[in-house]
């Protein structure tokens, strides 16, 4: 694929972000644009944000829908969630039914199934976009096994999974016994340091996150 020679952030749909329509249904429009994004912007090696975290997603199809839809969990707004592909955990029909659907958007079922806020998104600095789309990236995992490898399928493509967080811990728990007995040190020092990319506000919630701590 080549690389645009400007890297311009995608927009979503204007459609999707039309706050003036109270009675607007909910929508999921596909969307390759945010795809070619995603690999001219973190994946290839040149990427201005390249990060050599999500190096096996070369190898992944990713298919991205933005939507217009709300979703509410636990209290909280959720702007992005990644899924792994195809679902599972629905009746038969049901099943069939999604698969079909995203098939048909897509050409193919994908590894990973990522949905953005458009009205969120819309809303955001570039930095803060940035990061809601890489923390769904981080979500995107190839399975490791017991000798903490990367995993392959019996004909050799990658095994992949949804990634949990690197840090789950109670702020309680740090500030009794601190950083270094509640394992959160290397996020700690991260935090500590300027970022690489620039500062970041993620106002609402991951979905996925939701859905493993459920």
């Amino acid at each position: 694929m080549a690389k645009p020679a400007t890297l311009q952030r995608p927009i979503p749909p204007a459609d999707l972000v039309d706050l003036n329509s109270l009675a607007m249904p909910d929508r999921f429009v596909p969307a390759p644009d945010v795809r070619e994004w995603i690999e001219n912007a973190f994946l290839y090696d040149d990427a201005p944000l390249h990060n050599p975290d999500h190096r096996h997603l070369m190898d992944a199809e990713l298919g991205i829908v933005w939507t217009n839809s709300d979703n509410v969990r636990n209290m909280r707004v959720v702007l992005g969630q990644a899924e792994l592909m195809p679902p599972m955990a629905m009746g038969k029909w049901a099943r069939a039914r999604a698969c079909q659907q995203i098939e048909e958007w897509f050409g193919s079922m994908p590894d990973f199934l990522l949905t953005f806020s458009a009205p969120a998104a819309a809303g955001m600095d570039d930095a803060s976009f940035c990061a809601l789309v890489e923390h769904e990236l981080y979500h995107c995992a190839q399975n490791v096994d017991v000798y903490g490898m990367p995993k392959f399928k019996n004909d050799g493509t990658p095994s992949f999974g949804i990634r949990g967080h690197d840090v789950e811990e109670f702020v309680g728990v740090v500030a009794r016994y601190g950083a270094s007995a509640a394992g959160v040190m290397p996020m700690v020092e991260a935090a500590q340091r300027a970022p690489l990319i620039g500062a970041a506000s993620i106002a609402g919630v991951c979905g996925t996150c939701l859905r493993l701590v459920a």
